[in-house]
């Protein structure tokens, strides 16, 4: 069970290699050594936690946390990007943008630094936090059950991951480049 702590320890900490420990531990139940549902729950329960931590770090700090997101052209994409989609449906975009790297973290000191209460955040970080820790998760089961030897397992599934994720990435930022050539604005900052 201690792949099980260091993985909640990880997950709760904001901004720590959470994915690459969750592959890690779903080539694990891919082996039979973790049950792949508590490897799951525990993702989900410590990125949750850390959603919450940094709900309190963009209420507590507001501004100046996210000025420094800003700082960097590809967390001040997913920034933008979140900032304009929270006005209208900004549950289901919260959910979503857990997926686009940096998304997660990003968004939830954006919803702090805009006040949202605690308990209207919560069930959007579970479910987030549950789907992306299935989904991960099961990238590295998957990749454990193809592959005999676990560190080819673990390596083809970051492959796998960072395959799915760079896209993702792009995609937003092409979203954006559209509509700001749409709306006449300046054209957002490359990656």
């Amino acid at each position: 069970m201690t792949p099980l702590l260091v993985l909640f320890a990880v997950a709760a900490v904001p901004l720590a290699p959470t994915e690459a420990v969750l592959i890690a531990c779903g080539v694990l139940a891919a082996s039979g050594e973790l049950p792949l549902g508590a490897v799951i729950a525990v993702a989900a329960a410590g990125c949750t936690v850390a959603d919450l931590v940094n709900l309190a770090i963009g209420r507590a700090l507001g501004g100046r946390a996210l000025a420094r997101f800003e700082r960097r052209a590809g967390s001040r994409a997913v920034l933008d990007w979140t900032r304009a989609r929270l006005a209208g449906r900004g549950e289901a975009v919260l959910v979503a943008v857990r997926f686009v790297p940096g998304g997660g973290v990003v968004a939830a000191l954006l919803v702090g630094a805009l006040r949202w209460r605690a308990l209207r955040f919560l069930p959007i970080a579970a479910v987030g936090s549950l789907l992306w820790s299935a989904y991960v998760g099961l990238l590295g089961y998957f990749g454990g059950t193809l592959l005999d030897d676990p560190v080819l397992a673990l390596i083809a599934s970051l492959a796998v991951a960072t395959l799915i994720g760079v896209p993702a990435g792009v995609a937003v930022r092409a979203a954006q480049r559209r509509e700001a050539l749409r709306d006449g604005g300046p054209e957002p900052l490359a990656v």
